[in-house]
């Protein structure tokens, strides 16, 4: 059986290191707009909590529904591991992520 830790780890450092950096260039951006006393009104843009939500709830149903597809792909047919999980959770992660533009398109629809 393969084991997935390695994946997961390397996947959190480079999450850790994207974050630090994004948060360095807007603290960055922050600082130009204070120094040239430009309206911060910017940054304030709406947010839309209920969308991200649903965003992220799809991606994680997606790829639970695709580790539940690549074990039982791994176990009833002769395919690599490596390729039954992977592909599953990319594909199924996808299907989310594809569902969610759909529903933010029919909402950005609905409001103007």
């Amino acid at each position: 059986m393969i084991t997935l830790q390695p994946v997961f780890v390397l996947a959190i450092i480079f999450g850790f290191i994207y974050a630090i950096v994004y948060i360095i260039v807007r603290k960055k951006e922050r600082m130009a707009l204070l120094e040239k006393e430009v309206d911060a009104s910017i940054w304030l843009a709406p947010s839309r909590p209920s969308i991200q939500g649903v965003r992220f709830g799809l991606l994680f149903i997606g790829v639970a529904i695709g580790i539940l597809l690549g074990a039982t792909l791994v176990e009833t047919t002769s395919l690599n591991e490596e390729a039954a999980y992977f592909s599953m959770i990319f594909l199924f992660g996808g299907i989310g992520l594809v569902i969610t533009h759909f529903i933010e398109r029919k909402e950005m629809g609905k409001e103007k």
